[in-house]
């Protein structure tokens, strides 16, 4: 389904402030933001979404009024309060239970506006603990995208029309009379909570926390974005922690992260035991280093299981690139490492045994699999075996094609009893005119005739047992076919969570606003950002690859010998040094090049060089 032109521009808007200011809203949901976006459109005078991204580049500052629009800071002091009742009389009484007295308690409340709830939280958890242990014990992250609604709650200054809805006891106790109609929280209950900027959608999330707050923000998520984040709240929450979210938001579909502790207040308790899939989800989309190393794990689990597979199995790109070759296939057609990678056309395989890239054009129009049976494979002189191919095309989530899988079924044996059931046949034939002729020649020897009958009998037995055996052959083939069909759907499910991490580390490196250069043992370059892209003027293409000394761009390279040496020598320890260079413009600028080893299982493996322009 084709996307509308003014859905075109709208997504076109959302990737310039992605690109321009960091904000990515491509997971908010389109109804919200379009409606929230065209009542700034009409303070400005423009109905076209083409003709307001033009507008946002001549004007810089309207981003700002942009932001604020989109960036919905609705909030107050204990909004709700039977719900926030709930939590003080039913959740922290939990929470405490199972904490022993000095333990810290960690609180996050994200998307937090100007700090109304992240006060409220510090007030009930003060009434609850005290002055003194809240002081000692209580740590409260507040965290939104605003950063001006932050600024706000880092000053905590409140007008008297905000704090009006508190008891008049709270507002003597926790606020200070800072000038007229204002109230400042008072500041030796202030520095337990710490304010600063967060994206739900791209940052990692708070670890190790007892209570999440985070009230109608999700709602303006997308279900796949809301997903992501809850996975990571799942994460950053501990095993007896719990979930506030506001009135909007049930979670029920999330039953296999967060179950409720009270339903008719949205607040839920985390699943501390989740299936290991879920489990992969949540500690790959957290960044977890543990995490990280259970999904190499699994894929090495899946990459054994498919080398050690008996059947002979290669997969083809959509480029018509050979990208895998399993055991089975390598000895069979005397493939190699090298040979991945390559063109099938260049490959013998391609033609020998059988014609297969007629067979893949074939599956990709039809997409469904082609079967080439019968394929006979000369080793030798008195070796033959016989072959059926399935050409199997490789689809994704959206059914476009990723590639083919070629799977190469021996079914010598089988051939070689047909062909004996063939020789039977024959056989039999040949009993049967030897019966006719010896009855014509001996129609007055009845002993002979019942002995001939004899032979005859005897020989269908053999036959009726050679067809019992070829049916429990063609079985076992029956029953290898549905294993391999199994094998394919995991290796299917394996390769789209592995997209989903590649895709989530390709966001971490676009999202790094400082340069990375990645050398490998021999110096040439393996990873060239946007920001060194932009710094020197070299795209990447044409750096990847290349020796590192041989650049020539406006950054002395050869000054970065001895640095890039010691890197190597002391392994872990990190290099820093200052440069004069010339940026891509042809200005002058002050280079700070940090150069670290690139460890992997505690062997180098090359060098990480990250550098920035420093403000002088």
């Amino acid at each position: 389904m084709s996307i509308a032109p003014k859905d075109e521009e709208f997504e076109t808007l959302l990737q310039y402030l992605k690109q321009s200011r960091g904000f990515d809203f491509t997971g908010y949901k389109r109804p919200s933001l379009m409606r929230l976006t065209k009542k700034r459109m009409q303070r400005v005078e423009i109905e076209g979404y083409g003709d307001y991204l033009d507008y946002l580049q001549v004007h810089p500052a309207e981003v700002n009024h942009l932001f604020d629009s989109l960036l919905i800071n609705v909030t107050g002091f204990f909004r709700d309060t039977s719900a926030w009742q709930a939590l003080a009389n039913e959740i922290i009484p939990r929470i405490l239970a199972v904490k022993p007295d000095r333990e810290p308690i960690r609180v996050w409340s994200a998307g937090c506006a100007t700090g109304e709830e992240a006060y409220t939280i510090a007030i009930l958890l003060a009434e609850i603990l005290g002055a003194e242990g809240f002081r000692s014990r209580v740590k409260i992250y507040a965290t939104d995208l605003d950063e001006e609604a932050l600024n706000c709650g880092r000053q905590a200054i409140y007008s008297s029309k905000a704090v009006q809805e508190l008891p008049e006891e709270l507002r003597h106790k926790y606020f200070d009379v800072s000038g007229k109609d204002t109230y400042t929280f008072r500041n030796d209950f202030r520095r337990c909570v710490i304010f600063g900027r967060h994206d739900l959608v791209q940052h990692a999330p708070i670890p190790r926390l007892d209570l999440l707050i985070c009230r109608n923000t999700l709602m303006y998520f997308t279900a796949d974005t809301q997903a992501r984040i809850l996975a990571r709240f799942h994460f950053g929450l501990i095993d007896t922690g719990f979930l506030f979210v506001g009135k909007a938001e049930m979670l029920l579909t999330h039953a296999n992260l967060f179950m409720p502790a009270n339903l008719k207040y949205r607040i839920f308790s985390k699943v501390a035991r989740i299936s290991m899939r879920d489990r992969l989800l949540v500690m790959a989309d957290s960044g977890n280093t543990e995490a990280s190393n259970q999904i190499v794990a699994n894929m090495r689990l899946r990459d054994e299981a498919i080398e050690n597979t008996p059947v002979a199995q290669i997969v083809v790109d959509i480029q018509g690139n050979l990208v895998l070759a399993n055991r089975s296939a390598r000895i069979l057609f005397g493939l190699t490492s090298h040979d991945l990678g390559r063109p099938l056309q260049d490959l013998e395989l391609s033609y020998r045994p059988a014609e297969l890239r007629s067979r893949i054009d074939q599956a990709y129009v039809e997409r469904r699999p082609v079967v080439i049976p019968n394929v006979e494979l000369i080793r030798g002189e008195d070796n033959i075996i016989f072959l059926e191919i399935q050409v199997i095309p490789l689809l994704d989530t959206n059914a476009d094609i990723l590639g083919v899988s070629i799977v190469f079924n021996d079914i010598t044996r089988y051939n070689q009893l047909e062909r004996e059931l063939q020789r039977s046949t024959q056989e039999l034939e040949t009993a049967y005119e030897e019966l006719q002729s010896s009855n014509e020649e001996l129609e007055t020897t009845n002993e002979e005739l019942q002995s001939t009958n004899e032979e005859l009998e005897t020989t269908n037995e053999e036959l009726q047992s050679t067809n019992e055996e070829l049916e429990t052959m063609n079985e076992e083939l029956q029953s290898s076919n549905e294993e391999l069909h199994t094998t394919n759907e995991e290796l299917r499910l394996r390769t789209e969570e592995l997209n989903r991490v590649n895709i989530f580390l390709d966001s971490v490196l676009t999202s790094l606003r400082i340069g990375m250069v990645v050398l490998d043992n021999r110096l040439s370059i393996q990873l060239w950002n946007d920001r060194v892209e932009d710094l020197w003027g070299l795209r990447t293409e044409e750096a990847l690859g290349r020796f590192f000394f041989d650049l020539d761009i406006g950054l002395p390279v050869e000054q970065l010998r001895g640095t890039i040496r010691a890197a190597q020598l002391a392994n872990r320890d990190e290099q820093e040094i200052i440069l004069d260079a010339i940026n891509r413009r042809g200005k002058n600028i002050r280079c700070r090049v940090i150069c670290t080893s690139l460890t992997v299982s505690n062997q180098p493996q090359g060098i990480i060089l990250l550098m920035d322009e420093r403000q002088e």
